[in-house]
């Protein structure tokens, strides 16, 4: 089975040819980074003409790589909720144009649990059941993956994502959009001990995050040296830092894999390229005997290949989609 799938939550215009859910055929994604670098972040309304403008010659060229045509795919699948509802909506619209002048079914697909599919990808081996952390920059989630399209959410975030909490820190210490990725190269040249920033606790939720006041911990640090006249020390902030939100991220996502008896652990989303949240899960699920899966970097930002992955589970499950499918700015994953 080939799908077509469409994805444009933020700022990156992606299509994609798949096969089986795991084979991928093409994939092509047109990225806006270079032009929202120079506000320092996305800016929704120049994502969503971005994505207008781009999307017919990223469709079609991610067909012409795969060497089919839209008559070959058995369904289209499209991120319909979460995301910028603007961006959103401009794949939405496309493929549901593209069902309706070919007759394929149309398939709606979430944005998280696409990112969850990019382990199918790159991991053919992996099967449900097993436990997801979801870190990107807008999520942070524990989610128990009981089947393809069944999932329940064990933990979340109560403010900020970890991605948006290292972007913002990156910017504050003068790194260029997008700043996360800067920052965990930079930290690998600083002490991960020079600062200690606070673990922050949830009060009702014991596997929930919360980076809000982790991230201002360290906006407060870089201030405060700024004022005295001083050199900012950018690695070991940077370092300590993301050993501090990796730790956090770390020390839930195990917990909750030993209440729940779960022995194979995945990681998804555009902060699972993270190299020390992966090197730190790797060495600890070695150590306590778990499976560990994860994707390969350039599976982990924004991509369709992902949607089409997921798109072929939710198809299997009947999740088919009419004409009066809409997008969505938030939706649970659940």
């Amino acid at each position: 089975m080939r799908i077509l799938a469409i994805e444009s939550s933020c700022d990156e215009t992606a299509a994609s040819v798949v096969e089986n859910g795991r084979n991928v055929l093409s994939s092509v994604i047109a990225s806006q980074v270079e032009e929202h670098k120079l506000y320092g972040g996305v800016v929704p309304e120049i994502a969503s003409r971005r994505h207008a403008e781009a999307i017919v010659g990223v469709v079609s060229s991610a067909l012409d790589e795969a060497n089919t045509q839209l008559q070959d795919m058995d369904a289209i699948a499209v991120t319909a909720m979460p995301g910028l509802i603007g961006a959103l909506l401009v794949g939405v619209n496309f493929a549901k144009g593209l069902s309706l002048a070919s007759g394929k079914p149309l398939v709606p697909v979430h944005h998280l649990r696409s990112h969850i599919a990019s382990n199918y990808i790159s991991n053919p081996d992996l099967q449900p059941p097993f436990l997801c952390l979801i870190v990107s920059g807008g999520h942070s989630h524990i989610v128990m993956v009981e089947d393809y399209t069944k999932m329940k959410i064990i933990g979340r975030t109560r403010d900020d994502a970890a991605g948006e909490a290292f972007d913002k820190a990156a910017r504050v210490m003068g790194m260029p959009y997008p700043g996360g990725i800067h920052l965990d190269k930079i930290a690998e040249q600083g002490d991960p001990f020079a600062y200690k920033f606070p673990h922050p606790h949830v009060t009702g939720g014991k596997y929930d995050f919360s980076f809000s006041g982790l991230k201002t911990a360290v906006i407060n640090t870089v201030h405060n040296i700024a004022q005295k006249g001083g050199e900012i020390p950018v690695a070991d902030i940077s370092a300590s830092f993301r050993k501090t939100v990796v730790d956090c991220l770390c020390e839930k996502f195990l917990a909750a894999a030993d209440e729940l008896k779960a022995n194979k652990l995945v990681i998804a989303g555009g902060v699972s390229a993270n190299s020390l949240l992966r090197k730190q899960l790797a060495d600890e699920c070695k150590r306590l005997g778990y499976g560990f899966y994860m994707p390969q970097k350039s599976l982990c930002g924004d991509n369709a290949a992902m949607v089409g992955s997921q798109g072929y589970y939710e198809y299997l499950s009947g999740n088919i989609a009419d004409m009066s499918l809409n997008a969505a700015a938030t939706a649970s994953i659940e």
